[in-house]
Order: structure tokens, then C-alpha cells, then sequence
């Protein structure tokens, strides 16, 4: 464009050099290439001046990019930050661009949603290998650990233990152990025997005590048996009447706070405490990373479900759109409001490095061909001025 541009110049010199002290029709051709020679030169020195000193003269106001880039920076950082880093224009933007929905639709693709599982999948493996021992220890032994130390356990457990009873959630729990402690009973009578002959006096003579055994272990299991089928036993009801007890000794009484905050304290100080938190990540790492990296584990085939639900949802609720909308509206604008200066500063920041003579290049090699239509039109305009001052002056004269 700059070699068309100068083109027009010169071919404008060369038809007033032909046409120079010609009359007639020819008079107005040479007046119009007089007058297109000076458009072209005028244009040609301004786009120049932009960028560089016009045939290396050092003429005042002239190589304007190279000497005022940083304020052309700071002025481009000002007008970004104050006609696009705005509340209600990106509220606008997001509001029509219907992000949510968009992006149920987009997520309903079966290629797309397993790309979303396949990335979660490899992210969330490539975090847990990154969690190390010595890490869950810190946490367990700076974080957690004095934290429990200053939670008062005691209102926590006798809430819990009175909601339970309320429901009769424990009921399930000793139905539970009362069968299997009766199965055991049944499979395991030479177990029994053992525990309870350790415990017959010596001196008592073998068959007695094979005898009373035999009886004990028969009207065990009869009473656990009883226990079991009988909602309604003495046991049960004892339990019962301990378990309520102990749930407002936790709540209302003193000595049994004492004492279950003592038993806390010992239970979180005991090294066994951090070294079993270990085993669990260790163990709870273990299982998810395998169940991450194959495709038809349950944790991949959970979150495939996850996405088609929530691809459905977004593509049909409205009501949820408006809600994830109105989020990313608002998260938008609270990172625009809190680093929206630190982001246009990188503007300002990126010029300042660059060397004037650089930075006027860049600019050019963007702009430029735009700028050399300037010459173009300030060849052809000052051309057809000049025919029409030509004309002009002849009807004067």
C-alpha cells in the first residue's frame, strides 16, 4: 500500500512535469496534479511524523509512537478501563450471551460431556498425587488437632447421642450387634467354653465344671435371644435409661463433661491419631485414583451422570439459568471491580518494555495499510481541489 501510494505521487509529478505552461484542457490537468502532488506530500509527511522523523529531519511534533508510547499506554489502559471493565456493560454482555444455556446446550454433547469427565477426572488424580504424607500431617497436627482441642466435645456428642435416642435411631444399631453377638454364640461354643473354664476355680472338679459351663453357655444365648426378640426387655430397657442419662449428663452435667473432654484430649494427643489420619488418605487416595483412571469406574461413571443431569438441567430450567447467569454476572464484575485496574495496568506495563522504534513498528505493521489509504484519498482529493480552484480562477479571469 505504501509503494501504491507513492506510485500516485509520482505519477501525479510526471503529469505536471508533461503538463507544465499548457493552456486549455491540458491547464486544468497540470493544476489537479499540482494539487494532487500536494495532498499526497502533505499526507504522506503526517502519516510519516506518526512513526518516524520524516526523511530523518528532526522536525518538531514528528516520530510521535516512539516518543509518547508510555502515554500512549496509560491513555489506552484509561479507555479500556473506562468503556469496557464496566458494571453495567459486562452485566449486558453476559445477559445476552446466555451463558448458562449455552452452555447446557454445549455440555449435552456427548463428546463434550466426556471430555468435562476425561479433564475433571485427570485434574482431580493429578491433585491427589500431589497431597502428600508429611502434608496430611501438618494439617492434622497444626490445623485440625488444636482445633479439637478447643471445641468443647461434650454438647456435641450429648446433642447427638438425645437426637438419636429421640428417633430411636441406636435401636437399629443394637438389633444389629444382638444378632450377631447371638450367631457368634452359636458357632463358637468351644470359645466360649475356653473363656469361661480360664475363669472356673481349680478346684472344682472337671465334669462340674464342663457341666456348668455347658449350662451357662446354653442360657446365654437363650438370653441374648430374649434380648433380641423382645423390644420391650429389662436390657433394653436399661440401655435405654443409661443412654438418656448419659445424653443429659453430656449436656447439663459437669463431671461428665470433665471427663469426656479428658478423654478427647487423651484420644487426639496419642501419635496413633496422626498416623491413622495418614492411613485413611493413604487408603482414601488409593481408591479414588484408581477409580479416576479407569473409565469404568464408579467415581468416572458418577460424575458422567452428574454431567448429563446438569447439562439437562441447564439446557431446560430457567429458573436455574437465571441463577448461574446472575452468578457469573456477579463474579464478572467482583474480579472486574477487585483487579480490573491490575489487568488494564498490564497495558500500560507491556509498552513501557518496548523499545520506542519497536513499538512504533508493531503499531505500523497493524495500522499502516489503513494509514496509506490516507495518502491515496489526499492524493485524489487534493487533485479534484485543485481542478475545482482552477476552475474557479478561470471563470474570475
Amino acid at each position: 500500500m505504501r509503494t501504491v501510494a507513492t506510485g500516485l505521487l509520482v505519477l501525479a509529478a510526471v503529469v505536471y512535469v508533461l503538463t507544465l505552461d499548457r493552456g486549455g484542457a491540458l491547464g486544468f490537468v497540470n493544476a489537479a496534479a499540482e494539487a494532487s502532488m500536494v495532498g499526497a506530500i502533505a499526507d504522506w509527511f503526517a502519516v510519516t511524523a506518526l512513526f518516524r522523523h520524516p526523511l530523518g529531519l528532526p522536525v518538531p511534533h514528528t516520530a510521535l509512537i516512539p516518543r509518547k508510547k508510555d502515554e500512549l499506554g496509560r491513555g489506552l489502559q484509561e479507555f479500556v478501563g473506562e468503556n469496557f471493565l464496566q458494571e453495567a456493560i459486562i452485566r449486558e454482555r453476559l445477559d445476552a450471551a446466555h451463558v448458562a444455556r449455552r452452555f447446557g446446550v454445549w455440555l449435552s454433547e456427548p463428546a463434550h460431556a466426556q471430555r468435562v469427565v476425561d479433564e475433571v477426572a485427570e485434574v482431580a488424580a493429578i491433585a491427589l498425587t500431589k497431597v502428600r504424607d508429611d502434608h496430611v500431617e501438618s494439617l492434622v497436627r497444626e490445623a485440625l488437632r488444636p482445633r479439637f482441642h478447643e471445641e468443647p466435645i461434650s454438647p456435641l456428642l450429648g446433642s447427638l447421642l438425645e437426637e438419636a435416642l429421640r428417633d430411636d435411631l441406636h435401636k437399629g444399631l443394637v438389633d444389629l450387634a444382638l444378632d450377631e453377638m447371638h450367631g457368634w454364640l452359636l458357632d463358637n461354643p468351644d470359645t466360649v467354653a475356653d473363656v469361661l473354664g480360664e475363669r472356673a476355680p481349680w478346684w472344682a472338679p472337671t465334669r462340674v465344671n464342663e457341666a456348668v459351663i455347658t449350662r451357662l453357655h446354653v442360657e446365654l444365648v437363650r438370653w441374648v435371644a430374649d434380648i433380641r426378640d423382645d423390644p420391650r426387655h429389662r436390657a433394653r430397657l436399661a440401655l435405654d435409661s443409661v443412654l438418656v442419662q448419659l445424653a443429659q449428663d453430656l449436656l447439663h452435667e459437669p463431671e461428665t463433661q470433665a471427663r469426656a473432654e479428658r478423654l478427647k484430649d487423651r484420644l487426639l494427643d496419642n501419635p496413633a491419631v496422626i498416623r491413622s489420619a495418614i492411613s485413611l488418605w493413604d487408603a482414601l487416595r488409593r481408591a479414588l485414583t484408581a477409580s479416576l483412571a479407569d473409565p469404568q469406574g464408579a467415581v468416572r461413571r458418577r460424575l458422567g451422570t452428574e454431567v448429563d443431569a446438569l447439562a439437562a438441567r441447564l439446557s431446560t430450567d430457567e429458573a436455574l439459568q437465571a441463577r448461574v447467569d446472575g452468578h457469573a454476572a456477579d463474579a464478572a464484575v467482583f474480579v472486574v471491580e477487585r483487579y480490573g485496574d491490575d489487568l488494564t495496568a498490564v497495558i500500560t506495563h507491556t509498552i513501557e518494555q518496548w523499545d520506542g522504534q519497536e513499538a512504533s513498528e508493531r503499531i505500523e505493521l497493524h495500522v499502516g495499510r489503513d494509514l496509506q489509504f490516507i495518502r491515496i484519498n489526499g492524493t485524489v482529493v487534493g487533485g479534484l481541489v485543485g481542478l475545482l480552484i482552477h476552475a474557479v480562477s478561470v471563470l474570475i479571469s
